[in-house]
């Protein structure tokens, strides 16, 4: 994860009266009526989710992340500073882990005052802050460290599995079980936070997918926790492209239908299994891809995603794929026609 030098052209007004308070069923929507933007060359369209297989073509690919998340969230208390919220981002290859610390008791704001050698109770484990992750000085605010690299002596997992809760901040208006936090797709643990482009989906939208000879294909990306909203890259994440979703990909494109991507995390797997002529290979492994304009995407061709505030990176990612014309546009629209942010909140289709 590093700064980005690299910064979104889409400006807006910062939505923070649209935030969607609680998930979908519990606004008394279904989880397939939140609304759907419609964004391509033709113009802007409002829909509802459920309507997605209306505005896709026989031949395109739809690919899912099947990243089921995690109870990333769990108390802690610092010593000699009292408790904190402890959001667990990932395990590492050498048995550490990277952690934000927050402040309790609704995680609303990230701790910057940590420091090396420093202990966190958390249950029965004490969490060492060893380093700040992944250097020293890696926050864009300039000011201390937002994630750091921990010693654990004990199995974390299976604190988080005891007495965890999933990640959340303090815009919700309560806290919501896991299973909320879940999509049909949710097969394979270990997202930090939700992969929430995919959350709409619900049974029947896939049988009408494949009914209309639309696909479906699965890649794994585990998220870690979201960065902030400026300046701060994507962390790197573990990932998985299999060999069949790698031949559907290739088959898709060569054919000359379309690969829509579900969500920036679909996007960043498919991307980083691109080889040098420009066919996706199986891959897996850890990536530190970061897409833009300047580093576009290769073969994603359209993209169902979330709304992400101003300045955060992932606008990059939508506005590599999109355009900025067309990125602009829908962001005007989604602000004028109260379109609801966050991982509750409602979709777009962009389809440049």
């Amino acid at each position: 994860m590093t700064l980005l030098t690299d910064h979104p052209t889409t400006h807006f007004r910062a939505p923070d009266d649209t935030t969607a308070p609680a998930p979908a069923e519990a606004r008394g929507v279904a989880r397939d009526g939140v609304r759907l933007m419609v964004a391509g060359a033709h113009g802007i369209d409002h829909v509802r989710f459920r309507d997605l297989p209306d505005h896709l073509a026989p031949g395109d690919l739809v690919v899912v992340n099947n990243s089921a998340t995690i109870a990333g969230e769990v108390d802690g208390w610092r010593a000699g500073h009292g408790p904190v919220v402890v959001h667990a981002a990932t395990p590492l290859d050498d048995g550490t882990w990277v952690i934000e610390l927050r402040t309790a008791p609704d995680a609303a704001s990230p701790v910057l005052d940590g420091i090396s050698g420093e202990h966190v109770e958390v249950g029965h484990l004490v969490l060492t802050l060893i380093a700040p992750y992944p250097y020293e000085g890696s926050s864009p605010t300039g000011s201390g460290n937002r994630l750091w690299r921990v010693a654990v002596d004990g199995d974390l997992h299976d604190v988080l599995a005891r007495h965890g809760r999933a990640i959340a901040y303090g815009y919700l208006d309560h806290a919501y079980p896991l299973s909320a936090y879940q999509s049909v797709f949710s097969t394979v643990p270990g997202s930090a936070e939700m992969p929430s482009a995919g959350r709409p989906f619900t049974d029947s939208i896939i049988t009408r997918l494949v009914a209309g000879g639309i696909g479906v294909a699965p890649i794994t990306l585990h998220t870690g926790v979201s960065s902030q909203d400026a300046g701060e890259a994507p962390q790197t994440e573990r990932f998985d492209v299999p060999e069949v979703t790698a031949r559907l990909v290739n088959a898709t494109r060569a054919t000359g239908g379309r690969v829509i991507a579900v969500g920036t995390t679909v996007t960043r797997a498919l991307e980083s299994a691109v080889a040098s002529d420009g066919r996706v290979v199986a891959a897996r492994g850890w990536t530190d891809r970061v897409i833009s304009p300047t580093d576009p995407a290769r073969v994603v061709d359209g993209l169902i995603t979330g709304w992400h505030n101003p300045e955060a990176s992932h606008l990059l990612l939508v506005e590599s794929i999109a355009g900025a014309e067309l990125t602009q546009a829908a962001y005007d629209a989604a602000v004028d026609e109260g379109y609801l942010w966050h991982e509750f909140g409602d979709s777009a289709l962009l389809l440049p």
